[in-house]
């Protein structure tokens, strides 16, 4: 039992003596003196194989998307309203108008969602906006994930919608709805 027990001691120093090198050491081992190794390539980190380039990126061939990568819900508008709300509305405004709380303290306003060139612009534009900036606005890439950033644009084409929306297009429970407001 004692035996058992001193070679179980002896073990564990020596795995306390691992060889190693720590990032950058210089190493004898390899010609080039480095310990760290070019990784081979074409090697993708786990997670980051990207193969829907228009769901990762916005575009395609280098043209912004016209359309969305995955279907628009209620859940997704239901999410990106949230987000906007969070993310957006401060410089934006609850509507899209531009006139949000940053306006009304004296920072420049961002343009309404509601100009032609912002209702006629693809999707993709605005995804592209969000990822890397433009203008006065910087890049959300690493505050809003992917998928909240689609679920915002979404949202956005809703509130474009809502700004000229007549009765008329509404489906019939709806209508009836806002008529027993009225």
């Amino acid at each position: 039992m004692l035996g058992t027990f001193t070679l179980f001691l002896i073990g564990c120093n020596d795995m306390k003596e691992q060889p190693k090198f720590k990032p950058l050491d210089p190493s004898p081992f390899f010609s080039d003196g480095r310990s760290a190794r070019t990784p081979v390539a074409d090697t993708v980190a786990r997670g980051e194989l990207h193969l829907d380039e228009a769901l990762y990126s916005g575009k395609v061939n280098g043209k912004d998307v016209e359309t969305f990568p995955f279907p628009v819900t209620a859940a997704v508008l239901a999410r990106g309203r949230e987000r906007y709300d969070i993310f957006c509305a401060v410089c934006h405004g609850r509507t899209g108008d531009g006139q949000g709380m940053i306006v009304k303290r004296g920072f420049p306003a961002p343009p309404s969602y509601q100009i032609e060139r912002l209702e006629k612009a693809p999707v993709g534009h605005f995804f592209d906006v969000m990822t890397n900036g433009y203008g006065k606005m910087y890049s959300y890439s690493d505050r809003i994930p992917m998928n909240d950033r689609w679920a915002i644009i979404a949202y956005i084409r809703a509130l474009q919608l809502s700004q000229d929306a007549s009765i008329s297009q509404l489906p019939l429970e709806d209508r009836a709805e806002l008529e027993k407001v009225r």
